[in-house]
Formats: structure tokens, C-alpha cells, sequence
């Protein structure tokens, strides 16, 4: 069975382990306010910034980061901003797992990741091919913004010879990417495999989302972020990098490393509706749901914490409410509700990595984080269990949401290491 032995963090909520725990534990936002593009005109005031870094120009030999991550001059070449992020989140995770580098190239570990590559170089490298009509261009243009560009760098540099793949499902992604990784490793393809989601924090990859009506033009960073109330507006857009090491767990316990979690199992579904647009009744995702439960063996009564996908749109946030209470309020059972983006934002393809890895937090650590920012819940989550507050409860079995572009619906279920 697949288990969680390694973390690395860089999110709007902090970058290593203690800083998350503390944020998730006492329900402290990353919010800031922002002014995207120089434009204070721009509706959008709000967002889960990135702290400690800086990436002033689309030239590397400007960027800047926390001293304590290290990151290889010449790697840089190859790299986009979330392409660092991912960098130090990974350095993190494998000495959280208490693993050498020379221990992933056995071709037994693979690398799987999700990002929407990085527009922000994409343009920069486009307008220059304009200008220059073609005749020059950066050789490392292509594998630094292209969508595969955490999967190019990540697995050369750490000289991956299992299996090494993308996946490209918008706000489903990095789940996608960790329920194959699942799989890799329960049909004994693999015994370890790196999983990693990232996002440039940058004007071009959050201001389009404005143009879907789909960002908060709320100016309060206490209250822009707020799923499932009834005033949410929109969602608040953020950045990062999120990785995990997933592995065999009759290895990670011979070698005697820690486990956050088990990973017992995962489902998905399309909803089959539209392009951008949940389908109104949650209807791929009360199936994603159902059958990761069936994949898990366990029952919708056996579930303690659901970490919601819930964005703080008011139609995602309505179609999953109905979901849940499809799944769960339908057969009687009542786990805690949340969606940690309240607190980080939503970091798009970094999303379900990043709330899996709360999760597997929130087990190990024996609480369940509150519902931030609810003050008066939508009345379509009528039968839902939405704390206000984190409670001091362990939570045994955890359900992760994650939903996207086209329908993704994409469901984990964790359980407490036995």
C-alpha cells in the first residue's frame, strides 16, 4: 500500500513544515494586498503571495530566494519561477523522507508532476521571437515555460530513470498526478515515486482568470478567501510548489522512515457538462467520490475530514456542497468539512497536491482544520458539518477533493498508518 513518508512546502501560508502546521493549526491566511501589472485600476486587489521570493524580470540572473534553499546556478537555465519553488519543495520532502539523491536513480522511483508551465516566460520568449522576427532566440526558452518544464528539470537533475511523466488537467492535476503515481506503485511498477504540483506566482498566470468573472474583487484579505459562505465572490489566486514522497509501504517501513499516511485509495469522474462550468448538481464529482470510497474499501460513514476542493466561487462551491450532501448527508454520516483554500488561495494545478499534503498533516498532527472565514454558509450546505475552528481531533479517514477545467473530478482517500 502506498504511503506518505516525505513533505516539502513553499505556499502563501509558509514555506517548510512548521510554518504550514502552525498556519493550518491557528487558521492564519497568506493574503496580501497586491497591485498586478502596475494597474490599481485592476479589480483584483488580493492575493496568497509568495514570501521570500522575488522574480523582478524573465531573466534568471535577477531572481532571487530564501537562503536556505539551494538552488544550482547552472539548473537555473532550465527553470521557471515555479520551477524553483518545485526545486526547494522537493529538497525538502526527500530529506523530510530521510532520503539521499543517490537513491533515485535505481529506475525503482519515478516523478510525477503538474503545472500549467510558466506564461510569464511563455510571453516574454513569444514577443521576443516577434521582435526579432525569428532570427534568435533562448536556447532553454522551450523546456523553462512550456507545460512539462517541472518534469524536464526536476527529473534530469535528480537523474530519474523510472517512470517521469506531466499531467495537464487544470485544477485536477497534481491529483491526477498522484492517484497514477498510486497506481505505479500498488501494480508494483515502482516503489517510490516523487510527486510534485507548482505554480508560477505571477500576474499571467492568475489575471486571466478575472476575465472568467471567477477571481474575488474582494479588497479584504480576511475575507476574500471564504468557501462556502454565502457572499464569497470568486477566488483568490496564489502560487507555489508542494512535493511528496510516495511510497511502497513495506519499504518505507524496513527502512524505518516516518509515515504521514496511507493512501488507501482514489477515484475519478468527468462531469460530462462544460468547458469551465461545474455541472450544477456536482454529478462527476459525487462519483469520483463514491468510487475512491470503493476503492478505499471503506464506507462514507467511515470518513472523518473531507478537505473540500471548494475554491470560494459561488457556483463550485454550490455544486460540491451538493455533492457532499449527496454522498454523505444522504446515508447519515457527518464528517468535518473544509477548504484549506481559505487560508492559501487557490494554487490551480499546485491545488491538490497541496491540500493531500494537509491532509496527511492533519493526521499525523491529530486535528482538523477549521472552515476559515464562514460566517454565514451558503443554505445549500444545509447537512454539512462546517467547524469554524480547528478541532483537536485525529482524524483516522480523509477524503480530498479536487475538481477542474472540463469536468476533472479527481477523489483521494488517506488513512492514519496503522
Amino acid at each position: 500500500m502506498p504511503v506518505i513518508t516525505g513533505l516539502g512546502f513553499i505556499t502563501s501560508i509558509g514555506n517548510d513544515r512548521a510554518a504550514v502546521l502552525r498556519s493550518l493549526r491557528e487558521l492564519r491566511h497568506g493574503f496580501e494586498r497586491v497591485e498586478f501589472l502596475g494597474n490599481p485600476d485592476l479589480p483584483v486587489k488580493v492575493a496568497g503571495t509568495v514570501k521570500g521570493f522575488d522574480f523582478p524580470t524573465p531573466s534568471w540572473r535577477d531572481w532571487r530566494w530564501p537562503n536556505n534553499c539551494r538552488v544550482d546556478r547552472e539548473l537555473l537555465r532550465g527553470l521557471a519561477p515555479h520551477g524553483v519553488y518545485a526545486l526547494c519543495a522537493l529538497e525538502q520532502a526527500l530529506a523530510d523522507s530521510g532520503l539521499e539523491r543517490s537513491a533515485l536513480a535505481d529506475g525503482r522511483t519515478g516523478l510525477y508532476c503538474a503545472s500549467a508551465g510558466s506564461p510569464y516566460l511563455l510571453s516574454h520568449f513569444i514577443d521576443q521571437m516577434h521582435a526579432n522576427r525569428g532570427e534568435r532566440g533562448n536556447p532553454m526558452g522551450v523546456v523553462s515555460s512550456i507545460a512539462g518544464t517541472l518534469n524536464f528539470n526536476l527529473a534530469s537533475h535528480y537523474r530519474i530513470s523510472g517512470a517521469v511523466c506531466g499531467f495537464a488537467s487544470a485544477c485536477a492535476s497534481s491529483s491526477h498526478a498522484l492517484g497514477f503515481a498510486m497506481d505505479e506503485i500498488r501494480l508494483g511498477r515502482q516503489e517510490r515515486m516523487l510527486v510534485v504540483g507548482a505554480e508560477d506566482f505571477t500576474a499571467e498566470s492568475i489575471i486571466p482568470f478575472s476575465s472568467l468573472r471567477t477571481l474575488s474583487n474582494n479588497p479584504d484579505p480576511a475575507t476574500a478567501s471564504r468557501p462556502f459562505d454565502r457572499r464569497r465572490d470568486g477566488f483568490v489566486g496564489t502560487g507555489g510548489a508542494v512535493a511528496m514522497v510516495v511510497e511502497d509501504g513495506a519499504l518505507a517501513r524496513r527502512r524505518g522512515a516516518g509515515i504521514y499516511a496511507e493512501l488507501i485509495g482514489w477515484g475519478q469522474a468527468g462531469d460530462g457538462h462544460g468547458i469551465a462550468a461545474s455541472h450544477p448538481e456536482g454529478a462527476g464529482l459525487r462519483e469520483a467520490m463514491r468510487r475512491a470510497l470503493a476503492d478505499a474499501r471503506v464506507n462514507a460513514a467511515d470518513v472523518d475530514y473531507v478537505n473540500a476542493h471548494a475554491t470560494s466561487t459561488p457556483a463550485g462551491d454550490r455544486s460540491e456542497a451538493i455533492a457532499l450532501n449527496s454522498v454523505f448527508t444522504s446515508s447519515k454520516a457527518r464528517p468535518r468539512v473544509s477548504s484549506t483554500k481559505a487560508l492559501t488561495g487557490h494554487g490551480l494545478s499546485l491545488a491538490g497536491a497541496m491540500e493531500t499534503a494537509f491532509c496527511a498533516l492533519a493526521i499525523a498532527e491529530g486535528f482538523i482544520p477549521g472552515a476559515a472565514h464562514l460566517e454565514e454558509p451558503d443554505p445549500v450546505c444545509d447537512g454539512l458539518d462546517l467547524p469554524r475552528a480547528t478541532l483537536d481531533e485525529a482524524p483516522r479517514i480523509v477524503l480530498k477533493n479536487s475538481s477542474g477545467f472540463g469536468g476533472s473530478n479527481v477523489c483521494h482517500v488517506l488513512r492514519r498508518p496503522a
